[in-house]
């Protein structure tokens, strides 16, 4: 049976990674002059960044088997509160998935101890 706290942790990154991914394409949007041509600087690096970001939540969800995952889990949380300085709206966004993040993490030890505890009090036949 597959753990619930890293399967929740999992869900958080990989659904984390699709938003940070469009995050990037907002800002490489916004970047843009109404004319059409690039502005000056800032509107590829925002999208490589953004799309490296994604790529370190999608490989941090399938890291989560070692303990260090969820260090990397953590440190991705304010990373991708960070992009917030290229799409405002991402300060919002990041401290939701952060709150999902701390939540995941919480419910899942939760429901990992009580399995235990009812494990080791209805012993198998």
């Amino acid at each position: 049976m597959r753990a619930p706290k890293r399967a929740l942790a999992a869900s958080v990154l990989g659904l984390e990674s699709f938003v940070v991914l469009f995050a990037g394409l907002v800002a490489f949007g916004l970047a843009r002059r109404s004319d059409g041509a690039a502005a000056t600087g800032g509107d590829t690096r925002a999208l490589v960044v953004c799309a490296v970001l994604a790529l370190a939540c999608l490989l941090g969800s399938g890291l989560l088997r070692r303990p260090w995952g969820y260090v990397l889990g953590s440190v991705l949380q304010a990373a991708v509160l960070a992009t917030g300085f290229w799409v405002p709206a991402m300060f919002f966004l990041g401290a939701v998935f952060a709150a999902l993040w701390v939540t995941a993490l919480r419910v899942g030890a939760r429901i990992e101890r009580e399995r235990a505890e009812y494990a080791a009090s209805h012993p198998a036949p």
